[in-house]
């Protein structure tokens, strides 16, 4: 898989992540109101034109194939932001050729606004909110500019309902993701959890297998965290765990996502990085974790890495590997990272240590 960095649309992986999902929240939505506005049109075409079931056949294209073109590419998000573009340009020309102001479908412009708010974060939704109004002025004005100012109560209907819609849909989609992020979210570190890890393996095995590219995890452990709660205390604990998962969130882009998979235990998820970049990864975290001292204790983290290309990225077989990778780093003496062999190679390459600053001393091993 391409490595792709966040864009203004999806500035994170989970953005990106949620702009792929939103499909199955809205396909029963969206077919819906696509299937009234074809019968719509269908019923109307003596009156407003036979011209218009042109327009309702490139909408329906466009709709139809957009999952597909979205899970094909390495930044879906632009894929539907083209494509609820295309659908408002469309609608703004059926506007403006059946009356401007007066067409009676002026606000179907609206429909492609209230459903941004499934795909994408408020700055989005509030620009795709500002198109569409720009759009319903200038078609308006554009076709009868004196008929506007004469009688402007339909355009300003609709951009009263365009606000309101857009403000209730982006509402209820934001209390969907708290309820969502409450599922998925580790309450303790804010890190996402193992719920969330079944929907985007699926998605990265599949973006591997049509791409080619590579796919790496890396599995991180606290050494010796028991001793932490046993010496003291469990609030101490929670701190060293906090503290940790705020030193491996500076250490990673973005794009890469951080689980906290057990108590100690964290998993990096690394679509497009090559073992050796996702070796640097974990390097960089066991340096910042041993000069972090969380929760002011002199703490370690061993760490097992394993990496795949196209079809053979397998999230269980890549975790096999990155588990047993991370027991031989445990075997090895603690705070070090290793590599799982590249396939078919039998057995585990030995500890890779790589200072981020060279002019640091070496960090000792600790048990």
């Amino acid at each position: 898989m391409e490595r792709t960095p966040g864009s203004w649309l999806c500035p994170t992986e989970e953005d990106r992540a949620r702009a792929l999902e939103a499909g199955a929240r809205v396909r029963l939505a969206r077919t819906i109101a696509a299937a009234a506005c074809a019968a719509a049109l269908i019923a109307l075409a003596p009156w407003v034109g036979w011209w218009s079931l042109i327009l309702l056949a490139i909408v329906a294209g466009n709709l139809v194939t957009l999952e597909r073109r979205m899970r094909a590419s390495s930044r879906p998000e632009w894929v539907a932001a083209r494509s609820m573009l295309l659908v408002l340009a469309v609608l703004a020309v059926g506007v403006a050729l059946s009356g401007g102001q007066d067409s009676p479908v002026l606000p179907w412009l609206i429909f492609p606004s209230a459903t941004a708010a499934a795909r994408f974060r408020p700055a989005v939704v509030i620009v795709g909110a500002a198109i569409t109004a720009t759009l319903m002025i200038g078609v308006s004005f554009g076709v009868d500019a004196a008929a506007v100012v004469d009688d402007p109560s339909r355009l300003v209907i609709s951009l009263t309902l365009l606000v309101g819609v857009t403000a209730i849909t982006s509402a209820l989609m934001r209390g969907e993701l708290e309820n969502r992020d409450r599922a998925v979210l580790d309450p303790l570190t804010g890190l996402l959890n193992r719920a969330s890890l079944d929907s985007r393996v699926a998605e990265i095995e599949q973006q591997a297998r049509l791409s080619g590219g590579p796919v790496s995890v890396v599995l991180l452990d606290l050494d010796a965290f028991k001793r932490v709660n046993d010496e003291h205390g469990h609030e101490r604990g929670d701190a060293v765990l906090r503290h940790t998962a705020y030193e491996i969130r500076k250490s990673v882009r973005s794009f890469e996502l951080v689980y906290r998979i057990g108590g100690e235990e964290f998993l990096l998820l690394l679509p497009g990085l090559s073992l050796a970049e996702a070796m640097e990864i974990a390097e960089r975290i066991r340096y910042s974790v041993a000069e972090g001292r969380p929760a002011d204790l002199d703490l370690t983290i061993s760490a097992g890495a394993a990496s795949a290309e196209g079809g053979h990225a397998s999230y269980p077989e890549l975790f096999r590997r990155a588990d047993a990778a991370l027991l031989e780093a445990k075997r090895e003496g603690r705070n070090r990272v290793v590599a799982a062999p590249a396939l078919p190679t039998p057995r585990l390459l030995r500890a890779h240590r790589l200072e981020p600053d060279a002019s640091a001393a070496p960090l000792p091993h600790r048990p």
